[in-house]
């Protein structure tokens, strides 16, 4: 079987992402099956899913799978996923269950290729880890893992460094992002089109419903952002985001931060490397029961947009080099057509 059977092959009865003023509609998308060639990392993980008979719908004839099982191989070990879903939790004993099951039972239906879902404990004082473990020996595919330290940034690059999947990505336990984005989501990075995807709450088209407090310092956040470090991305903290195996592999490691700014570096230091990342539009609703303290968050975000703006200016990120691995070319204008007499 060659890898030009993927090409171009989109899933049935799953909406294809498609670009609309810097976002994605959620409607009309497609999920596509991996562009082989394009990412190495969902390259290899493909071609292992297509040598296992797990190919989705998108292979006509062939034996298909139920989405999101893994399909032992030949040896008789279980795939490698293609996507490795964390969802970071401190102290969430009430809604951890109910919102992993939710999770696991719309990724079996929708999703075309082995995942995993692996829930990341901080420090948990409460039953969450041994919730978490109930749910990983009840449902295939989930996976738990503990930390001793708090910090939602820890718990990504812990979970992120240590997997196997091609495309990782997280979302809040409380699961404001309604799951319809997750899809498109994932569809620009299995296409190999983009190298990171977020969800935007402030791109046109999503729909919002919180507090006003939290709309005008979510704004005025990423207003703050665009001042001070001329980033294009709309909405840098929604719990929503994915990102290439090989991309987090270049990039983590540069990422200072371990709480919440840790989405913000990530997000600055791709583009500043010519990364192309890709806004989602979101159905999302505010948890009032959410945890977070809003001015120690803002406090620590102020310093590490002082400190990220101060190791850009220094150079001690190499972005030349992961610009020459990553980025892309500028465009420029096509040059004119000469002009052909009349006779």
């Amino acid at each position: 079987m060659t890898s030009s059977l993927f090409v171009g092959a989109p899933v049935a009865g799953v909406p294809a992402a498609r670009r609309h003023n810097g976002g994605a509609s959620n409607t009309d998308a497609t999920l596509p099956a991996p562009v082989v060639g394009s990412t190495p990392a969902v390259t290899t993980a493909v071609a292992a899913v297509v040598g296992a008979a797990v190919v989705g719908a998108a292979v006509v004839g062939a034996a298909v799978a139920a989405p999101g099982t893994v399909v032992p191989a030949p040896g008789g070990e279980g795939l490698a996923p293609v996507l490795d879903l964390v969802v970071p939790v401190y102290n969430e004993e009430r809604d951890l269950a109910p919102s992993v099951r939710r999770l696991h039972t719309y990724l079996s239906a929708t999703f075309p290729y082995p995942f995993r879902i692996t829930i990341a404990d901080n420090a948990s004082t409460d039953t969450t880890l041994a919730t978490a473990h109930g749910l990983a020996a009840e449902l295939p595919g989930v996976a738990v893992t503990h930390l001793d330290a708090k910090g939602r940034g820890r718990a990504l690059r812990t979970v992120w460094a240590a997997s196997d999947a091609a495309v990782l990505a997280y979302c809040d336990v409380d699961l404001s992002t309604d799951l319809a984005a997750l899809l498109p989501l994932l569809a620009p990075l299995l296409s190999g089109h983009s190298e990171l995807a977020i969800g935007s709450r402030l791109a046109r088209g999503s729909r919002v419903v919180r507090g006003p407090k939290r709309e005008v310092i979510s704004r005025c956040y990423n207003l703050l952002l665009r001042a001070t470090l001329r980033v294009h991305f709309t909405d840098a903290q929604c719990g929503f985001k994915a990102i290439r195996a090989d991309v987090a592999a270049a990039l983590l490691p540069h990422v200072a931060d371990n709480g919440w700014f840790f989405d913000t570096e990530l997000l600055v230091l791709a583009e500043r490397c010519g990364m192309r990342i890709h806004e989602t539009t979101v159905d999302w609703i505010d948890d009032p029961d959410s945890r977070v303290d809003i001015v120690s968050t803002a406090l620590a975000d102020l310093r590490g947009i002082r400190r990220i703006r101060r190791e850009i200016a220094r150079g001690t990120v190499p972005l030349a080099q992961l610009r020459a691995i990553f980025g892309r070319e500028r465009l420029s204008a096509r040059p004119s057509r000469p002009v052909v007499p009349a006779c």
